[in-house]
């Protein structure tokens, strides 16, 4: 069971953390053996309903894993404690969800568990990935560079991410204003200038007609269409929670023009920069499949590595089993990593790999974003010239006939 804690420790300090423990009584037991005077101790599930409310508001971001990495690794390399380390950035941190969980490695490296045992504790923060790589460098005696590893290779990780993520928030954005204008003038401006026309006794064409249809809809029965989306949306979101629906989603998103393309470049980065920092770092082929199989964010993917780790156990090369699947893996990435394995340069030429990879995201996102802001600004003006000239023009025409 899990209880939450609050002590002073030997030097008058106050400090609170989790502890893992059988019964409260062995929880209590195990703080006190520590030197630590309890002041209160309870079990997670007595969280009161605010607090667990506000904990889900609280995250801790990919950014904050970086700038946690790079201090760190600047910390070791001025010989400061890992307690002593994570003790002070816990208390420094201005995230409360960060702090929380820093100051419960610090508790568990008290109590005599490793960095990475600790850090294991906390897979919501701290991946695979980042848990194996520290593992590693405990086991290497190279935290502090390590640590500098992880900092660079998140950071890189981050930004590339993130500008994938950029370019598509504005479409999102731009789409949805559309259709809010849209909404707009269906249930308020369309309906007061189809009432001009009925009371001019004007027959409209059969392109009005439908727009005045559609009007009509909205403005009497939109709250069922909010309704009936909001619906679809719950299905599809249960649908997409499944293991066939995520899988699908996935597939499709590799397949839509334009975006696919940029998603599969954004994917082969991540596969290959983690590839290459695994391997240097001394971690095993099969072990780095694993863990990239896990972070990679896309199933098809997931499926293709999960192959390639299956055909490695069984004693094949890395570059077999991948080129089993040219859709998702290109030629020239299989070929590389042959050429790797040929002349023992593996790690290098993935690296050379991942920086290819992670330069063609940026450009596709860059060609993108060039590409979408004019297309969104035609996109949105014809929809909305369309509508109105359907219902202007035959009031134009009214105007004229009066003349």
């Amino acid at each position: 069971m899990l209880f939450h804690y609050s002590v002073i420790d030997k030097n008058g300090h106050k400090l609170e953390g989790e502890i893992d423990a059988s019964s409260q009584d062995a929880a209590v037991t195990s703080l006190q053996s520590r030197g630590f005077i309890i002041t209160n101790i309870r079990s997670a599930d007595q969280k009161p309903i605010w607090e667990m409310n506000l904990s889900i508001l609280e995250r801790v971001s990919g950014r904050d894993i970086v700038i946690l990495s790079r201090q760190i690794s600047t910390l070791f390399e001025a010989q400061v404690s890992a307690l002593r380390i994570f003790r002070l950035l816990g208390e420094e941190s201005d995230n409360p969800a960060l702090q929380r969980v820093l100051t419960q490695v610090a508790d568990d490296l008290q109590g005599g568990s490793s960095i990475s045992q600790a850090l294991s504790k906390h897979p919501k923060v701290f991946s695979d990935f980042y848990i194996n790589m520290v593992r590693t460098g405990e086991e290497t005696g190279k935290l502090d560079s390590t640590f500098q590893y992880l900092a660079d290779y998140l950071e890189r990780s981050y930004e590339v991410t993130s500008k994938a993520r950029g370019a598509l928030i504005y479409p999102a954005f731009v789409i949805l204003t559309f259709c809010g204008v849209m909404w707009i003038m269906l249930a308020i401006v369309i309906p007061r200038l189809g009432d001009i026309m009925k009371d001019a006794g004007v027959d409209p064409p059969i392109y009005t007609k439908v727009v005045l249809g559609l009007s009509d809809v909205v403005a009497n029965y939109g709250w069922i269409v909010l309704v009936l989306f909001g619906v679809l949306g719950f299905v599809f979101w249960k649908w997409h929670q499944t293991e066939s629906g995520h899988y699908h989603v996935d597939a499709f998103k590799l397949r839509v023009p334009g975006v696919g393309n940029l998603y599969q470049k954004l994917y082969l980065s991540r596969i290959a920069d983690n590839f290459s920092t695994m391997l240097t770092s001394g971690i095993s082929m099969v072990r780095t499949l694993e863990i990239t199989s896990a972070v990679v964010g896309n199933d098809v993917y997931k499926e293709a590595l999960l192959y390639a780790l299956q055909e490695v156990k069984n004693g094949s090369s890395l570059s077999a089993p991948l080129a089993q699947y040219p859709n998702e893996i290109p030629r020239v990435m299989v070929q590389m990593i042959k050429v790797g394995e040929e002349t023992g340069e593996l790690g290098s030429i993935l690296d050379t790999l991942a920086r290819f990879y992670r330069r063609e995201v940026e450009t596709a996102v860059d060609s993108l974003i060039s590409l979408i802001e004019p297309a969104m600004i035609v996109f949105l003006g014809v929809g909305v010239g369309l509508l109105l000239a359907s219902v202007l023009i035959p009031i134009f025409n009214i105007t004229m006939s009066i003349q």
